[in-house]
C-alpha cells in the first residue's frame, strides 16, 4: 500500500532522526519514479528532510529555503496526502510554526510527522524497532556522525559524475563551434 522507501523514510525521520538518510532513500525512489517533476510530494518530503538537517545544524538560511519551497509543494497537493497517511492541515500548520521558529532563532527541535493511518504507523512502529531505533526520540545534538554526515560520505560518484557532464557539455560545444 505504501511504498518501501516511503517508511523507510519515516523511520528515519522518527526513529534515529538521520534527515541525510531520510534524503537519500527519497531522492532515490523519487529518480526512479518521476525525475521531471520537481513538484512531486516526493519532492516535498525530500525539502523538509533537507530543512531539518539544516536547521539542527543551525544553518538557518538553507532550513528556511528548503522548509519555504516544501510548504508550497505541501500546499499544492495537499488534498493527495491523505493518500500517504497524514494529517495534512497538521502539518502544514506545524511546519509554518517551524518556519516562524527558524527565522525566529528558535532552537532545534525533533517533531513527529502527524501520520493518521493506524496501519501505516504499526508498519513503521515495526521497522523502527526492527532497526533498534527508538521511534520519536529526540534528535542527539552531540552526535557529530549524524549532524554533519554531508562531511563523511563517499562523493567519488558524485564527482564523477560531473566530471562526466563537464566532459559531454565540452564536445557538444567544440562540435557546435566547427
Amino acid at each position: 500500500m505504501y511504498p518501501t522507501a516511503y517508511i523507510q523514510y519515516l523511520v528515519h525521520f522518527h526513529g534515529d532522526r538521520d534527515y541525510f538518510e531520510c534524503h537519500e532513500i527519497l531522492e532515490e525512489y523519487w529518480k526512479e519514479l518521476e525525475v521531471k517533476d520537481k513538484q512531486s510530494i516526493w519532492v516535498g518530503f525530500i525539502l523538509l528532510a533537507v530543512s531539518n538537517y539544516h536547521f539542527r545544524r543551525q544553518n538557518k538560511n538553507g532550513a528556511v529555503r528548503t522548509l519555504a519551497k516544501a510548504l508550497t509543494i505541501f500546499r499544492a497537493g495537499e488534498t493527495s496526502q491523505h493518500q500517504l497517511g497524514i494529517d495534512m492541515a497538521k502539518l502544514l500548520l506545524l511546519l509554518e510554526q517551524r518556519l516562524i521558529d527558524i527565522q525566529n532563532d528558535i532552537p532545534y527541535k525533533s517533531f513527529n510527522l502527524p501520520i493518521i493511518d493506524k496501519s501505516l504507523l504499526k508498519l513503521c512502529l515495526d521497522a523502527t524497532q526492527a532497526s533498534g531505533f527508538i521511534w520519536g526520540q529526540d534528535s542527539n545534538l552531540n552526535q557529530v556522525d549524524l549532524i554533519d554526515r554531508h562531511k563523511l560520505r563517499d562523493r567519488s560518484d558524485v564527482n564523477r559524475e560531473r566530471q562526466l557532464a563537464i566532459a559531454k557539455r565540452k564536445q557538444k560545444e567544440d562540435r557546435d563551434a566547427d
